[in-house]
């Protein structure tokens, strides 16, 4: 029998891999077969409109998100896990605070990438020691060809909501995802049923209109993607609609209404308390604080993605936005320091004219 055809005699059961799951630190755990899901299909007219931008490798990669098969030929099943990154902080856009940096509340704490992936390796370990030398894994924390909100939907996590978000009915949308891809043979859990009815909120509340439609965003459009994942200038046309943030973007999941009932999931779980630099400062503070600074801020966290530069672009975009006219002095500073980096100096020319009117 081939290696692809071949399941582990002795694999444990579904419940014993949720029990697993849950003592290792993952709040929800579920099981999807590894099978052509009808929600895959859209993810290639999604990317035929346009909608990825810069985010090429999505584009290279296209096929092999289509079927989890791609990746791993012999997968039957695939493990869902969701951990709750909420944690007993206001949300960005409470205070009303023009002049209040706005930061992803994923990004607060330790990269997620890392603290996830050290304890999918530790399940896929234990895998192996219940199942032996004929299990086959791939195990992905947001980085891996693979739709994991699709599957999370098909393993009972929660459903995909009009904001694109995975929304669990007892802990909300502040959920990390990951995988495990496996030729185990696992029963399969009910897929999660569809709750946001009527409600458009997150459409409503989008500041760019980045949620063209139900269920259907616009990643070009999107506050994280200017933010993050846009190398270059951000189109002037688009500068206004940062406001105050400066890495990432909540505002869908914090008018959610899943994310705003009592019962709604909040986390202890210390990787996730924001660091002290980045505990509620101001736009002025993070801009005032040195390169060394800021990379000291970002190292082990999921902000290094954007790097110093990209971070101090968002900053001017954000101080232009806040009506502070006494911060245009130190963006002055910056320039008469006179700086090497054309894309950080165009934004901060930007803002200071914004803010000397």
């Amino acid at each position: 029998m081939a290696a692809s055809d071949t399941c582990p005699a002795n694999a444990p059961t579904s419940a014993a891999v949720k029990q697993r799951a849950s003592s290792l630190g993952f709040d929800l755990c579920g099981i999807a077969p590894a099978a052509s899901l009808p929600e895959l299909a859209f993810f290639r007219s999604w990317l035929d409109r346009g909608y990825a931008g810069e985010m090429h490798y999505l584009h290279r990669t296209a096929a092999r998100r289509m079927d989890a098969r791609e990746v791993l030929p012999s997968a039957r099943s695939v493990i869902a896990l969701g951990t709750v990154y909420n944690v007993d902080r206001p949300y960005s856009n409470e205070s009303g605070n023009p002049q209040a940096a706005a930061l992803a509340r994923y990004a607060w704490g330790d990269d997620y990438h890392v603290v996830i992936q050290d304890r999918l390796d530790r399940l896929v370990d234990w895998l192996r020691s219940s199942s032996g030398a004929e299990l086959e894994v791939r195990s992905y924390v947001d980085t891996g060809p693979v739709q994991e909100r699709v599957y999370a939907r098909h393993a009972g996590l929660g459903w995909i909501g009009k904001n694109t978000c995975v929304i669990n009915e007892e802990l909300g949308s502040w959920l990390f995802l990951s995988v495990v891809l496996t030729n185990l043979a696992l029963a399969p859990d009910a897929p999660a049923l569809d709750q946001c009815g009527t409600c458009a909120r997150c459409i409503d509340a989008c500041p760019t209109g980045a949620l063209v439609e139900p269920y259907v965003l616009d990643s070009t459009r999107c506050l994280s993607y200017l933010t993050i994942e846009l190398k270059g200038a951000i189109p002037e046309a688009q500068r206004g609609d940062l406001g105050n943030h400066a890495y990432g973007c909540d505002i869908c999941q914090e008018v959610c209404p899943w994310n705003l009932t009592p019962s709604t999931g909040t986390s202890s779980d210390r990787a996730w308390l924001p660091r002290a630099p980045l505990d509620g400062p101001t736009l002025v503070e993070l801009w005032r604080k040195t390169d060394v600074e800021l990379r000291q801020a970002m190292k082990g966290s999921a902000m290094k993605r954007a790097g110093v530069t990209r971070l101090r672009r968002n900053l001017a975009v954000a101080i232009g936005n806040s009506g502070d006219r006494d911060a245009a002095d130190a963006l002055d500073a910056y320039l008469e320091a006179a700086p090497d980096d054309p894309l950080v100096s165009d934004h901060v020319r930007w803002a200071s004219r914004k803010l000397r009117g």
